[in-house]
């Protein structure tokens, strides 16, 4: 039996990549379609994932066909879709342009009215698009609130054509305040008026995010514990007590790695390649790159890095404050990211202030944080919210043991190092407070003095499979459980 799967998202790798929805969508449905091969049930996916055709996309120059052109509905006459298609892998891709999506604009407009157009546009075309292509959709798989108006208007428009008429709907969750808010006039430009469903509180009723989820045949969060966190008002964005009516069709899934593209062992940018077995070698790369930012050579000292975007989500104050209470203690630290200009400044006043020990590099720089996974001994994700996360996975592949704020996919993935070191692999701290972090550091200062204690810490780390397989079977059973509905 073959299950039919249309997939959408606003990015995804290799054809354009933002943020973490870009590394999700460019690798999860190929591991679906992979894994669906292995599942016990026999069952055979044919996953194809669909992208507007972002100028950037475009000017990537990316080999497609043009498959031809259908109309899109509005209130008042339609917008014709232009349809492109191109082969990844063993998946097929979709990208579709159109009047609201051809802009020279980024992937992401700072005008929320522009993106609303964009993106409302791109997923009812999507709808049409399955007419367009005569071709059987089982599942139709939504992600974040660029897509989620193609549930909304799926369930409530009447777009019941042949091939989607038993079309079952998932929606993945990746980042809940984030929810479309100012496309109002776009849902009601292309036929979605508000919904008068009280489930939703008045403000939500038109907004795409609210109304994907007020519809979804399952709503997926990508990690476990951020499934949980999204019920209580601190996370929940004003929606918590809706999702709580939600509940019986909200699960969390937590997100893979692609553990070939993150491999120590064979990863060209670092200068030394090592693997567990090998772990003594990785020395080598924390030497280059004390003596690359004019640091101290002393294995002895612990190296720390932070790599991320310059945003208060991502809790940078907490951990560059903390720093400041570990005055006494003997650390080095390369920060690497760029965004929030008053993030940024604080960076660079923590290194004006530390001018022997911090270095700070404003930019985004790929290669560099590869190295820096790979040589640094700790790894900084002081996050206020995390509903997954990478770059902890990264670190832990990689031999970088991560400190973390307990919060979202990060309890997920690091194992809280106890006292008698077990099976930890980092330490986490609760409250998004300077003073916690700057205590769990301490303790990680303290056991990086015992070199036998800190490998094992590290080993444990690399050990962990977070690979997409097991993300992909998680899926497909919901897939099956849907369908068997």
């Amino acid at each position: 039996m073959t299950l039919n799967v249309l997939f959408l998202a606003a990015e995804a790798e290799p054809f354009v990549k933002i943020g973490g929805l870009g590394d999700v969508a460019g690798a999860l449905p190929a591991a679906i379609h992979h894994t669906s091969h292995e599942h016990p049930s026999g069952l055979q996916i044919d996953i194809r994932l669909v992208l507007p055709y972002h100028y950037a996309i475009k000017q990537k120059g990316v080999t497609t066909t043009h498959l031809g052109e259908f109309p899109v509905p509005k209130s008042e006459g339609t917008e014709i879709c232009q349809v492109y298609c191109a082969a990844h892998g063993n998946i097929t891709t979709y990208f579709l342009d159109g009047a609201p999506i051809d802009e020279k604009s980024p992937v992401y407009s700072p005008d929320p009215i522009l993106d609303g157009y964009k993106f409302v546009f791109f997923s009812l075309a999507s709808l049409y698009l399955v007419n367009f292509l005569n071709w059987r959709v089982d599942i139709l798989h939504s992600n974040d609130w660029h897509t989620a108006a193609a549930i909304y208007a799926l369930k409530t428009q009447g777009i019941l054509t042949n091939s989607l008429i038993k079309a079952k709907t998932v929606h993945t969750l990746h980042n809940l305040p984030y929810m479309g808010s100012g496309t109002q006039q776009a849902l009601t430009d292309y036929g979605l008026p508000p919904t008068t469903s009280e489930l939703l509180p008045a403000w939500a009723r038109h907004v795409p995010l609210p109304l994907g989820l007020l519809h979804a045949d399952r709503i997926i969060a990508v990690s476990p514990h951020y499934a949980e966190e999204v019920l209580t008002p601190e996370f929940g964005c004003g929606l918590e007590g809706f999702l709580k009516s939600r509940n019986d069709v909200l699960l969390g899934i937590l997100n893979g790695l692609d553990t070939k593209a993150w491999d120590p062992q064979k990863d060209p940018a670092i200068s030394q390649n090592y693997t567990i077995e090998t772990l003594h070698l990785r020395g080598v790369n924390k030497s280059d790159l004390q003596k690359r930012f004019n640091l101290e050579i002393n294995r002895d000292i612990p190296l720390l890095t932070l790599i991320s975007r310059m945003d208060p989500q991502k809790g940078i104050d907490i951990a560059l404050k903390g720093l400041k209470y570990c005055e006494d203690q003997p650390w080095q630290a390369i920060i690497l990211g760029t965004g929030d200009p008053s993030v940024e400044e604080m960076l660079r006043q923590l290194e004006s202030h530390f001018p022997d020990r911090v270095r700070a590099v404003i930019d985004f720089d790929g290669p560099l944080a590869r190295q820096l996974y790979a040589g640094a001994d700790i790894f900084m994700m002081p996050s206020r919210y995390e509903p997954c996360g990478l770059s902890q996975m990264i670190a832990m592949r990689y031999g970088c043991v991560p400190i973390a704020r307990a919060t979202g996919g990060l309890v997920d993935t690091i194992d809280h190092v106890s006292h008698a070191i077990n099976g930890g692999t980092g330490f986490l701290f609760d409250r998004p407070y300077p003073s916690d972090f700057a205590r769990v550091l301490k303790r990680a200062i303290r056991l990086f003095a015992q070199p036998e204690h800190w490998q094992i810490i590290q080993q444990n780390g690399m050990k962990r499979d977070f690979s997409w397989k097991t993300s992909a079977y998680r899926y497909i059973d919901v897939y099956r459980d849907l369908m068997s509905r």
